[in-house]
């Protein structure tokens, strides 16, 4: 319990210090281009303590669920005093006004790539797309025993079939027979029904390799078999003596490429994630009535710190990382998306401004003015309501049915 306990606090409190990045990327960036930063703060409601250096307050308030930075000026309706004037924001060319709106997404997204880097480094990083890398090859073992799913022993007489034709450490099998096999599965269900020789393509180094590899019939537990139990039966399947890469490993230099590659593959996932989103909100609803809770299902804050609790109790620390980065890029997808009152709808409305301006200039006609944020004020309070209904929901479906590992 201590552990489970411990695991929450410390996924919670890794929640804390992305949103206090988010927010001093915001002010780090303002600062450099020269605009007034007013105010820093972590969290919300009554403040604790703060201090001022410079022209900026610095400090923390009792809810430790956000922050903020205030910009002077970050939009025209915003009230200066007339020494800000001359600083506010949205006085800025618009290109620095995005990198400020983008620089809190920008600090998820380095967050993240940081947790990968040093999961790379120091225990590997998942084979989630199920990539048929082999990580070793051995002899296609002639029997499996049908109640611990152990294989028999190498003999002399078991071949490897693999490793005679020339399979290797590292090879990706990319096409069995001329069908291709994106994934380790896809590979095990083509090779169980081969008998004899057989043309296995593989990528090693970057080309393309053609081998010969004769599939020899070996005994295997049934699909149906379940681990432990009595009465399970084999059945004659093919095999060719190779073992999966679930992990990669890299040194120091080459987690640079392998955390580059996987923040892409996680890019794609959140962004398939994001789309998908809408159509799961109804299984939420179900968690929440008593339904069985669908671990595809989104998760709060609330819930993401009970997975993490749960990795640390379980030892699976790969995971409690991998969640803090899945969350941190998530976040920082999220935040650009072009609604208000997201940074990403504050960049839409500055991108609406520059084509608005550019069209002008066209008909020979001046520069418009600062969009008047006041007739977005509908369009952003439907965004906030939708947003807090989903995080109202979120939030009692991981209390009353959260999504747990190792239970």
């Amino acid at each position: 319990m201590l552990a489970w306990l411990f695991g929450v606090v410390l996924f919670a409190l890794g929640i804390c210090v992305s949103v206090a990045l988010h927010e001093a990327g915001h002010m780090y960036a303002a600062k450099v281009f020269g605009m007034k930063v007013r105010r820093y703060f972590i969290g919300f409601g009554p403040k604790i303590f703060s201090f001022r250096r410079g022209e900026t307050e610095y400090g923390l308030k009792a809810i430790p669920l956000g922050g903020f930075c205030d910009i002077a000026g970050m939009t025209a309706i915003d009230e200066v005093t007339p020494d800000e004037s001359e600083r506010a924001m949205w006085r800025y060319p618009t290109w620095k006004r995005v990198v400020v709106m983008s620089a809190g997404s920008a600090t998820h997204f380095v967050l993240g790539f940081l947790i990968l880097y040093l999961m790379a480094v120091g225990m590997g990083l998942p084979n989630l797309a199920g990539t048929p890398v082999v990580s070793a090859t051995d002899c296609a073992a002639a029997t499996q025993d049908p109640k611990t799913f152990e294989y028999s022993p190498c003999t002399a007489g078991d071949r490897a079939p693999a490793r005679e034709a020339g399979v290797q450490a590292g090879d990706e099998i990319i096409m069995v027979d001329g069908q291709r096999t994106p994934t380790w599965t896809d590979v095990v269900t083509k090779v169980k029904d081969l008998r004899g020789e057989h043309t296995f393509v593989v990528r090693r180094d970057g080309k393309d390799v053609s081998l010969v590899v004769n599939v020899p019939e070996v005994q295997r537990v049934a699909a149906d078999a379940k681990q432990g139990a009595d009465g399970n039966r084999t059945v004659a399947v093919g095999a060719i003596g190779v073992r999966s890469t679930p992990v990669y490993h890299y040194s120091a230099l080459g987690a640079f490429g392998g955390a580059a590659s996987f923040t892409g593959d996680m890019f794609v996932r959140t962004w398939q994630g994001l789309m998908a989103f809408p159509q799961k909100i109804p299984k939420v609803i179900e968690a929440i009535g008593g339904g069985q809770r669908d671990p595809d299902t989104p998760v709060s804050v609330v819930g993401a710190s009970i997975i993490g609790g749960d990795a640390v109790q379980a030892g699976v620390w790969e995971l409690f990382l991998l969640l803090l980065a899945s969350l941190n890029f998530f976040v920082g997808v999220f935040n650009l998306l072009p609604l208000l009152p997201l940074d990403g709808g504050h960049i839409a409305v500055l991108a609406y401004e520059r084509v608005r301006d550019w069209l002008r200039r066209l008909r020979g006609k001046p520069a418009g003015g600062p969009v008047d944020y006041t007739k977005l004020t509908a369009v952003t309070m439907v965004v906030i309501f939708i947003g807090g209904a989903v995080v109202l929901l979120t939030v009692t479906a991981d209390l009353v049915n959260p999504i747990r590992i190792g239970q």
